[in-house]
């Protein structure tokens, strides 16, 4: 049987024109014999502009039919269904592009089936439809939008995948940032989110025995188990999201850009906190960090351009890496004049 797609014309001023005619095909779908009054006052529009809607619908080919009287009103041809897909331009744009966006961020376990449904959208859109999609498909792109190569998560993506949908508990050993050894844990996963770049697992820790949320690629192994389990009626990943303390910046650190450096920290100014040059041209920031291998780390990455000067404590962390790295290369070298 052959899906019928109906196409609404779209311009700016039809935007919201085009979504009240949608709403008033399913409200005399929904019930029939309607006032113009209340289909007005549902619309939010004027029983003026209520006629003229649906002339327009008459227009496109809707049966619609009007009977007088005190109990009469309008209604649908009996046995008439709205088609199951009505797109303006933009609209059908707007799902092309999403497709595409879940074959992103999902990779091989929705790259097929995106792919499929690409595939059936092109082959009923009209020329219209397929010169707006074809002009976003060149200029709007969202691409690389993964940390992590899909290769190496996909198999922990796809167990997770089954796990929430199953609801079947499981079994992960978990390498978090302060553990040296990866931990065993259970648990119930009620949701997977993608978020700056990382995947997430969310749902109910056996371990710490409350909702905790994960990350993917911090998981180092991970069975799907026997035991099922219920997601709670109060849990609603949406508002766990919206309520989740981020992790803490517990550590204030201060740093001096070489003039020479300034213009990396003016390429990454979105992640200090302050910014104020110096009369020598140089450039202090402020920023927070989680802990002191994260701000040695960061601090590190920019090599002799940058120093150091608060706290205190993380200096002496750098001044013991620069010396373990310096010795590191030089015991190298000294092994490689051996060698010749």
């Amino acid at each position: 049987m052959t899906q019928t797609v109906m196409f609404l014309p779209y311009t700016t001023a039809m935007s919201h024109t085009a979504t009240r005619l949608i709403t008033l095909i399913m409200l005399l779908q929904r019930q029939p014999n309607q006032r113009a009054a209340d289909l007005a006052v549902a619309l939010d529009v004027s029983e003026r502009t209520l006629h003229r809607y649906m002339g327009m619908l008459e227009e496109m080919g809707i049966p619609i039919y009007s009977e007088r009287g005190r109990n009469g009103g309008f209604s649908l041809a009996r046995g008439y269904r709205m088609p199951p897909l009505v797109f303006t331009p933009e609209e059908a744009t707007a799902v092309h592009l999403g497709t595409s966006l879940v074959s992103e961020i999902w990779g091989k376990l929705y790259e097929e089936a995106a792919h499929g449904a690409l595939a059936k959208l092109d082959n009923v859109l009209p020329e219209e439809q397929r010169q707006e999609i074809a002009w976003a498909s060149r200029a709007l792109i969202a691409t690389n939008m993964n940390r992590t190569e899909h290769v190496i998560l996909m198999p922990l993506l796809e167990k997770l995948r089954q796990a929430t949908r199953e609801r079947r508990r499981v079994r992960i050993w978990y390498q978090g940032r302060q553990q040296p050894d990866p931990v065993e844990r259970e648990l119930d996963v009620y949701a997977l989110v993608y978020s700056w770049g990382w995947w997430y697992a969310i749902g109910f820790c056996h371990l710490r025995q409350s909702t905790r949320s994960f990350r993917v690629d911090r998981m180092n192994d991970l069975i799907l188990l026997g035991e099922p389990f219920a997601i709670p009626d109060t849990f609603e990943v949406h508002d766990y999201l919206s309520t989740e303390p981020p992790e803490p910046m517990n550590i204030q650190v201060t740093m001096r850009f070489q003039p020479e450096g300034v213009f990396l920290a003016e390429y990454g100014r979105s992640y200090w906190d302050s910014m104020e040059i110096q009369p020598d041209g140089s450039l202090i920031v402020t920023f927070g960090a989680q802990d002191m291998n994260y701000a040695a780390s960061t601090i590190m990455s920019y090599g002799p351009l940058v120093e150091a000067l608060e706290p205190g404590d993380l200096r002496e962390i750098l001044r013991e890496w620069a010396t373990a790295v310096a010795g590191q290369y030089k015991n190298k070298q000294t092994k490689m004049d051996g060698d010749t």
